[in-house]
């Protein structure tokens, strides 16, 4: 089956999302990072995003130089279930002025897995990824991915996901020549999502920047 027959194959939707623009928001193009959440945050209320990750970075009062697009997926779903991306990749571009080069993706625990799973069916779409923890998703189809730079991460205590989830997907990428890099945070268990509020260690925003879409 090609991948665009594995794409065509899922329900078209469109889930509700939030959006953050640059306060100085204005004439010209801005980078777009979208934020899947985890498992905990499924259903239809938006509010739910801000209890940790980005969301909850800009409803602390963060401010960023980029857009930001955080979709809600509904109760009983994963990322993969659906086609929600491309309703939404053109609602953005129809309604927003983004820089369609610089689309980046990130996500934690199965918005880890998220990332993985819907790149793998867009990778013309995304600059870089950033998958923390990520849950769910397999290698298959993973050198879909092997022309998108990548940084991922995974708490050696983890006990929600295993950190092998995320070794396989680095090892079956490395064996395709994937551009990732791994970040193994010793001590650390599943609860990582400090990554998007604590910029001193990790800086994940200003490594997603500096990455243009290959074309």
């Amino acid at each position: 089956m090609s991948l665009h027959s594995q794409t065509l194959s899922k329900t078209e939707v469109k889930y509700d999302y939030l959006v953050y623009l640059p306060k100085d928001y204005q004439e010209k193009e801005y980078p777009v990072i979208i934020y899947l959440h985890g498992s905990s945050h499924r259903g239809n209320d938006l509010n739910k995003l801000k209890q940790y990750g980005l969301p909850r970075a800009i409803d602390k009062g963060q401010e960023f130089e980029f857009i930001v697009i955080s979709p809600q997926c509904p109760d009983g779903k994963l990322w993969s279930t659906e086609s929600w991306f491309e309703p939404l990749y053109e609602e953005l571009t129809d309604k927003y002025r983004i820089d369609t080069n610089r689309i980046y993706l990130t996500g934690v625990s199965m918005g880890g897995g998220g990332v993985f799973d819907v790149a793998k069916d867009h990778p013309d779409k995304f600059a870089a990824l950033v998958p923390l923890c990520a849950w769910a998703s397999g290698t298959e189809r993973i050198c879909n991915l092997n022309n998108i730079p990548i940084w991922t991460f995974h708490g050696t205590e983890d006990h929600v996901v295993p950190i092998s989830q995320t070794v396989s997907k680095v090892n079956a990428l490395k064996a395709c020549n994937g551009d990732i890099q791994f970040t193994i945070l010793e001590n650390q268990g599943h609860g990582i999502q400090w990554l998007y509020e604590n910029q001193e260690t990790y800086d994940i925003y200003k490594w997603m920047l500096k990455h243009k879409k290959q074309h």
